[in-house]
């Protein structure tokens, strides 16, 4: 899979994709991060990519130009667009999704990047100062994703998480069984983990984990999830797939009281 970054600060991604098992994955083949530079598209001698906004207000926007023409090189019509200055060509109808990191985005979910997986390559743009000219979004951008109610200094951190989260379920990246009941997978929080030593400073692992028994590890494991997800973030009950015996269990541990929609004891 590729990825695409149009960033005004390239520099900033070079730890995080040049460690770990985003560094493996590229030196494997399996993932191809692109990094691309927006000021190098500035066409005047200071280099400038942002101006002050029409009607005044605090801070600076990014031009439309020089994003539009970051854009247009990346997709490979750059030529096209040098050529026809005066006029907006454009883009191709046949393109990856171009994104924009935004704080007014949707909320990014492990579902959504789920389905940003399935795409073989994926456009990241950066904003930066007050975000970038509006026309430049309603002509280039497909979707606005934030990764949370904050706001950053860019978007050069929601591009990170995003490849992050999007790259690792690209098939042998992980092990497969490594995604399966992660948290959010299923609107399930994941189990606790322990490992050796048994008894740390007094403290012992709940004794069903060395019992040997695999269905009650499993099923152990399987109520840690309920019962997390209900003290931590009652609200993904709501969409998760529960049977007559999860309820039951949730329902032992107060679940009735917080009157969620989808328990039946709150109709």
């Amino acid at each position: 899979m590729r990825f695409d970054i149009l960033t005004l600060f390239p520099a900033m991604f070079t730890g995080p994709f040049t460690e770990s098992i985003l560094k493996r994955a590229q030196q494997a083949g399996l993932l191809d991060i692109v990094l691309h530079d927006i000021r190098a598209y500035a066409t005047d001698k200071h280099k400038s990519t942002d101006d002050y906004p029409f009607g005044g207000g605090a801070g600076m926007v990014m031009k439309p130009e020089v994003l539009y023409r970051a854009l247009a090189e990346v997709l490979g019509m750059g030529a096209v667009v040098q050529a026809e200055a005066e006029v907006l060509v454009p883009l191709p109808a046949e393109r990856p999704p171009v994104l924009l990191m935004s704080p007014a985005g949707e909320p990014f979910t492990q579902g959504m990047a789920e389905e940003l997986a399935q795409a073989p390559r994926l456009v990241l743009i950066c904003g930066h100062y007050e975000g970038i000219d509006e026309r430049v979004r309603e002509c280039c951008v497909d979707r606005e994703i934030s990764i949370g109610d904050y706001v950053l200094t860019g978007g050069e951190l929601a591009a990170m998480v995003i490849v992050d989260a999007v790259a690792r379920l690209q098939p042998g990246v992980l092990a497969a069984a490594s995604t399966d009941e992660e948290s959010h997978s299923d609107s399930l929080l994941e189990y606790p983990h322990y490992t050796r030593p048994a008894v740390w400073r007094g403290q012992p692992i709940p004794a069903v984990l060395t019992s040997g028994h695999h269905a009650n590890v499993h099923r152990w494991r399987h109520e840690q999830r309920l019962l997390r997800t209900l003290q931590r973030r009652p609200d993904l009950l709501q969409r998760a797939v529960l049977s007559e015996q999860d309820r039951e269990y949730l329902r032992r541990h107060g679940w009735g009281t917080s009157l969620l929609p989808d328990d039946p004891a709150a109709s």
